[in-house]
């Protein structure tokens, strides 16, 4: 399959513990295939944790990719239906996605530079079965990173409703988070596409985000 040239979007969306079943389902009534549910929660008071709602409670972040088109009509819906702007109701959005592999999809390679800017760092992110995460760290390691985290994930859902595109998402995944240069994070990614052979069906995902400003990074 040929690349898409439209921008795909990640969508975003945090709500309280035992919701991200029910913003999954209505997603999918609205042309979204499936996501992944995280679980999270703050541990200290902070301006960021409230903003993001994760302050002293439970909450599930449920996250969504689609192209631009689907990904707004999708986000538009669900606010009529959940309606965010209520407190306490969650948190929505979405984030671009230069790139996007895996699950039958290809949104290849659309830099920020594209739109008049540049971005100096990626965050890559490889979502993989259950074990195989060390085989993505030894692939993007070959091409130049320097190191990644590995995050537990998990399906949501019954039938299929655990897909993020149209990979299926087992009880259990493993999401590699790799922070990259932009200049490296071509080579990076097209080594862990080919070793782990993303682009047949139910191999995984990858997916990059422009990261705008960071810190600890050497």
């Amino acid at each position: 399959m040929g690349p898409n040239h439209e921008i795909a979007e990640l969508i975003c969306v945090i709500v309280n513990a035992g919701q991200g079943s029910k913003i999954l389902k209505s997603a999918k009534h609205h042309g979204i295939s499936g996501g992944l549910i995280f679980h999270g929660t703050g541990t200290r008071k902070s301006h960021i944790l409230e903003f993001l709602e994760l302050a002293d409670i439970q909450k599930e972040i449920v996250w969504m990719a689609a192209g631009k088109t689907a990904a707004e009509a999708a986000l538009d819906a669900l606010d009529r239906e959940f309606k965010f702007k209520k407190p306490n109701h969650g948190i929505a959005y979405t984030l671009p996605l230069p790139v996007l592999l895996g699950g039958g999809e290809r949104y290849d390679y659309i830099h920020k530079e594209d739109e008049g800017g540049i971005a100096m760092y990626n965050a890559i992110y490889i979502i993989v079965d259950l074990g195989k995460a060390e085989m993505v760290m030894d692939a993007a390691v070959e091409a130049g990173a320097r190191g990644g985290t590995v995050i537990k994930a998990r399906g949501k859902g019954q039938h299929d409703l655990g897909k993020l595109f149209s990979m299926e998402i087992e009880p259990e995944r493993e999401v590699v988070l790799i922070v990259s240069e932009s200049a490296q994070t071509e080579k990076i990614v097209t080594n862990v596409r080919d070793k782990l052979e993303i682009d047949k069906p139910g191999n995984g995902i990858i997916f990059c985000q422009d990261v705008n400003r960071i810190y600890g990074v050497a």
